[in-house]
């Protein structure tokens, strides 16, 4: 099994209703440690906010799958996670590890301490949302993670 960080993420993508950015399943015989994620726009130029929420999903959301990148710390080989995102068909929403609201300007980044980092265990699956439909503008998201198995 990999081991190692891994950089997942989606680029300047228009989001103008409440939507599961980005979701990652852990592999059935791995776990995976958040370390960063974020969410920011490049479009809009007036002060305004959103929210942001970190959440476990009890079922996949159907969207675009891609598979994590390696960091430029490196990885052993790639990862076995899978990465969707874009819903195109929600999942079902689990438990929220993290929401807050932020300034379009200046984006959400959440680096937490070691002792804060999320889990997500064998086959267990978090994901970044919108809960309600923030103003439409072209969006970046992203996540790194740690694989351990």
């Amino acid at each position: 099994m990999a081991k190692g960080e891994y950089y997942t993420h989606g680029d300047a993508q228009t989001v103008a209703t409440a939507i599961t950015l980005l979701e990652l399943t852990a592999p059935a015989t791995a776990i995976e440690i958040l370390m960063r994620w974020f969410i920011d726009q490049s479009s809009v130029t007036t002060s305004t906010t959103t929210r942001g929420r970190l959440l476990r999903k009890t079922a996949t959301i159907t969207g675009t799958a891609s598979p994590p990148t390696p960091a430029p710390r490196g990885a052993d080989a790639a990862s076995g996670a899978t990465v969707k995102w874009i819903a195109t068909a929600e999942g079902t929403d689990g438990t929220v590890v993290d929401e807050d609201g932020f300034n379009y300007l200046n984006g959400w980044t959440i680096v937490p301490g070691p002792l804060e980092q999320p889990i997500v265990p064998p086959s267990g699956i978090i994901a970044l949302k919108f809960p309600a439909a923030p103003t439409s503008a072209s969006w970046s998201f992203g996540k790194t993670h740690q694989e351990l198995g």
